[in-house]
């Protein structure tokens, strides 16, 4: 049942204080503990700036991230594109590491994932409870404002314009492999956990709390958690969430231990990272062209990608996924080459799966399909000689695999947003093209037209 987003807001209680940032700032430095983000996929970086993400996770590399001064670090799981059992076993490695690397130093852990609810819960958390636990609570905070997220009532929402629907009647719901059908994040609890965890023991912190009892309290509520319950953080304002992350921080201060399944802005609000200016690249002489690479097939995806290739002036290239299957020869060589040239030529070129969605026989089939038509890309990508002058890629497996396996990507530093929700990453000197700025643009942010207004950002910085 769909609802516009004002007649909802209007029946919430008033918003009471709105900035408590700078509360957190200061118990972040007197707490000095690193918060590691564990992401399921690079799109959980689109709400901060200026912090590093990590591709692999090795004792030495984590333990140099644990003596530098910075608050926070991410790590690039891309779990999201694997299978239970290896998602299962990364995440319990990851938590290994992370506890031999701090040497006896605090840190709390985000197991992040999409605020429409796709990823493998509870099965992350469940794997880093086993070894970092045991935990007071779970906190599940999927409210994301740059992406129309609202979490009211325990129902989960989607906004598209000002309506909002409920999650399990998106097409996110419908996801071949995290498919769901329940909205109210207690009875997805039990679904998730397939009864393990029954709705009426999930607990929650209401929005109605949040406004009316403040950060004393949500405090309060936060420690009367224990036995690792599950908890739902409602919130449809960044008050809500500055709310209980101060209050959070109290609690952990008294000696609470949480582990937190979230969407991406719970991050630069538990950091206490204040918003800036979006990116925007200095202007610049290189006549080289920009790539753009859409793997992604969610409707936004697709509505985004036609709009570009309508309106963009840009060169198209479209993957044929049918041709990869029958195994036709020379089809990513052929590619390469029509890439290689439209760069050179200073000719922005856009690269994308056909769109005609080839489905295996089974969830686990269909995620090997996807696979197969990532390392494509992926080998595109390697193959490649000319370094464009910006790189775009639209989809969270795509752009994580081509960060990764493509450009070689160990650790690079987040610029911060082009557009709401839409982040940019530095590639570092050890990369296949370094330097040059990296738009993970997600599957499911943005309007029709975001994906050209990206592209044109850069084509008037180069003009």
């Amino acid at each position: 049942m769909t609802v516009t987003r004002s007649e909802i807001f209007d029946s919430l209680p008033a918003l009471g204080r709105t900035d408590y940032l700078p509360e957190i700032q200061t118990a972040l430095r007197t707490k000095r503990e690193k918060l590691v983000v564990l992401d399921d996929d690079p799109t959980g970086t689109q709400t901060v700036y200026d912090i590093p993400v990590l591709t692999e996770w090795s004792v030495s590399s984590l333990r140099e991230e644990f003596q530098n001064e910075l608050d926070c670090f991410y790590l690039l799981t891309n779990s999201r594109s694997l299978g239970e059992e290896d998602a299962r076993q990364l995440n319990l490695e990851i938590a290994a590491n992370l506890k031999t690397a701090a040497e006896g130093k605090p840190f709390r852990v985000v197991s992040r994932s999409d605020s429409t609810l796709r990823g493998h819960y509870p099965l992350e958390t469940d794997a880093l409870t086993e070894v970092l636990g045991p935990f007071d609570g779970v906190l599940l905070v999927p409210y994301f404002e740059a992406g129309g997220r609202y979490t009211i009532g325990d129902v989960h929402y989607v906004a598209e314009g000002d309506t909002l629907l409920p999650a399990a009647e998106t097409p996110f719901a419908r996801d071949v492999t995290f498919g769901y059908r329940k909205s109210n994040l207690r009875e997805w609890v039990e679904e998730k956990t397939k009864g393990r965890i029954e709705a009426q023991v999930v607990e929650s912190i209401s929005i109605d709390q949040i406004r009316n009892q403040g950060v004393d309290g949500v405090e309060t509520l936060l420690l009367r958690l224990q036995d690792g319950v599950v908890c739902i953080v409602n919130a449809a304002a960044p008050s809500d969430l500055e709310t209980m992350v101060l209050a959070l921080a109290r609690a952990e201060e008294a000696g609470k231990r949480f582990l937190f399944r979230t969407g991406a802005q719970f991050v630069s609000t538990r950091i206490g990272l204040r918003e800036r200016n979006f990116w925007r690249p200095e202007p610049s002489s290189r006549r080289v062209g920009g790539l753009v690479v859409v793997g992604s097939h969610v409707p936004k995806s697709t509505q985004q990608l036609n709009h570009l290739l309508e309106h963009g002036q840009m060169e198209t290239i479209e993957f044929e996924v049918k041709r990869l299957i029958d195994d036709e020869p020379d089809l990513v060589s052929n590619l390469v080459s029509q890439v290689d040239q439209h760069l050179i030529d200073g000719r922005d070129v856009v690269v994308y799966t056909s769109r005609d969605l080839v489905l295996g026989a089974n969830a686990e089939s269909s995620l090997a399909l996807s696979r197969r038509v990532s390392e494509a890309l992926v080998t595109l990508v390697r193959s490649m000689t000319v370094s464009p002058s910006f790189f775009v890629a639209k989809g969270g497996i795509t752009s994580s695999d081509l960060a990764t396996k493509g450009l070689g990507v160990r650790r690079a530093m987040v610029l911060g947003p082009i557009l709401p929700g839409v982040p940019v990453w530095e590639t570092g000197d050890d990369t296949r093209f370094p330097e040059i700025p990296y738009i993970v643009f997600p599957g499911n942010v943005g309007g029709a037209e975001s994906l050209l207004e990206v592209v044109q950002i850069f084509q008037r910085a180069r003009a």
